[in-house]
């Protein structure tokens, strides 16, 4: 289960911020190698002031771990072929990483294995990020056959549990202002260099967006908007909390923000939507509630099992490949050799 992770410690912040500063396919840097170390302990002390206000560090692992086991129990009964089932979590950033889950996962002596992307949609930055790693330290994991789930934005299951989460915040308003409430969807932002380069997040993340609403019988008004942007740079817009700012001035002042990109709570929910936003709109005097995060969903760990029951399904009877047909495709504007040597690798099965 690959993801970005997040500091389970407050003591962690500044190892997360130094390794997320240190990818170059998420953020690139001039001189890294001394310009990570140097922004991840210049903005450490801020980022660890919020994790400590969120309950002194990220639930993403718990969540993770959670959600891993719940989908290996349905695997077992789901597809028996292939059990027992384990799920491994490999964050990017933060404990446990990449190398610590090819050492254990060696160890016990896994031979096939399944690149699960815990993010919904693909993004070079992200699920491309995490398999570079895993490519880059190949030979880490042992001889294992390997086969890939790099996006599934539109699977019923996710756009199902996403959507009752919305329904349930929806009910939190009054009847008479429900159906003008106005849903904003809030996706982690990209620099629009990645974007322009042909990266395929933006419109995996609206394709998302647009069936949630037609799962809900599109009954309110909606945006897609963005969240989370570093650095001066540009980024993808409109950014989530002048769009709350924009809504108020038109008055606007019901809103329902929906973590769409986020599989579970950190600190993009927890700090960021919760925290700041909208105690700000409140402010202002929004109305505002967050859809819950998917978190321990029984639908949504349920959906994560018939996602990876049907690619294990299509991969033994042949009808498709270690990978799929989308993710065997570069960016037209990549510069990332890794990235194209990684597709090819996984593509054969990791051989």
């Amino acid at each position: 289960m690959l993801n970005m992770g997040g500091p389970s410690t407050v003591a962690e912040t500044y190892s997360f911020l130094r390794n997320m500063f240190s990818d170059g396919d998420l953020i690139p840097l001039p001189l890294r190698r001394w310009s990570a170390p140097f922004i991840a302990k210049r903005r450490a002390p801020q980022i660890e002031k919020q994790y400590e206000i969120i309950g002194g560090g990220s639930p993403i692992l718990k969540y993770t771990e959670l959600q891993g086991k719940g989908m290996a129990a349905l695997l077992d009964e789901l597809h028996p072929e292939t059990a027992p089932h384990k799920a491994y979590v490999a964050f990017r950033y933060a404990n446990p990483l990449t190398q610590a889950t090819a050492q254990q996962m060696k160890l016990d002596g896994v031979r096939r294995a399944v690149a699960f992307s815990q993010y919904p949609h693909y993004s070079c930055s992200t699920t491309g990020s995490s398999l570079n790693e895993i490519y880059r330290r190949r030979s880490e994991f042992g001889n294992i056959e390997w086969s890939v789930i790099d996006r599934w934005g539109i699977h019923p299951g996710f756009i199902e549990a996403v959507a009752q989460n919305v329904e349930a915040a929806l009910t939190k308003f009054h009847p008479s202002v429900r159906d003008d409430t106005v849903i904003l969807f809030s996706a982690h932002s990209l620099p629009m260099s990645i974007i322009n380069r042909g990266d395929p997040y933006v419109m995996e993340v609206s394709a998302t967006v647009s069936a949630v609403m037609e799962r809900l019988g599109n009954s309110n008004p909606y945006r897609l908007v963005w969240q989370s942007q570093v650095g001066p740079s540009a980024w993808m817009g409109p950014q989530t909390l002048d769009a709350l700012k924009g809504l108020a001035k038109h008055h606007r002042k019901q809103v329902v923000l929906v973590p769409i990109v986020f599989t579970s709570d950190h600190i993009e929910t927890l700090f960021e939507l919760d925290h700041e936003y909208i105690a700000h709109a409140r402010k202002l005097g929004m109305e505002v509630y967050r859809a819950e995060s998917l978190n321990q969903s029984p639908v949504f760990i349920r959906a994560l099992a018939d996602i990876v029951t049907k690619h294990l399904r299509d991969h033994a009877s042949g009808s498709c490949g270690p990978t799929s047909v989308q993710m065997g495709l570069r960016c037209p504007g990549c510069t990332i050799e890794t990235c194209g040597r990684q597709k090819q690798w996984f593509a054969q099965g990791g051989r």
